[in-house]
């Protein structure tokens, strides 16, 4: 028990209003809503030679876990991809979404990965 707590506890020492896990069927919702939207973004990274993969999706928690591929290895704004682009999204349409982890695939090679890319996009500084 905390002593300093408000919160009010039930018999094994929990809190009273702690949150109760998600049934089978929410969790395949927001399994499935995750997978259209990645779906929906993925043609937007193809179009520079670079892709969007889903690696792990916590939808307890909220924690999402994604890596950029193909030429995104190489592209110098791929974290600004991730960042502004896949985070602000997932957050933006699913509440459930907390947090968006993830990097690019740095097993191919860097050459062949610039040489996918065809760079439609220059950040102008």
């Amino acid at each position: 028990m905390d002593p300093d707590s408000t919160e009010p506890e039930t018999d094994d020492g929990t809190a009273a209003d702690a949150p109760v896990g998600l049934t089978d069927e929410e969790r395949g919702a927001r399994l499935a809503a995750l997978g259209s939207i990645i779906e929906l973004m993925r043609p937007a990274v193809q179009a520079d030679g670079g892709d969007l993969a889903l690696i792990a999706a916590d939808v307890e928690t909220g924690v999402v876990e994604v890596q950029l591929q193909g030429a995104c290895s190489s592209c110098a704004v791929s974290s600004s991809t991730l960042q502004g682009g896949v985070e602000r999204i997932l957050r933006d349409r699913l509440d459930w979404v907390t947090e968006v982890v993830g990097g690019v695939d740095e097993s191919v090679d860097p050459f062949l990965s610039e040489s996918l890319g065809r760079g439609g996009y220059v950040p102008s500084f």
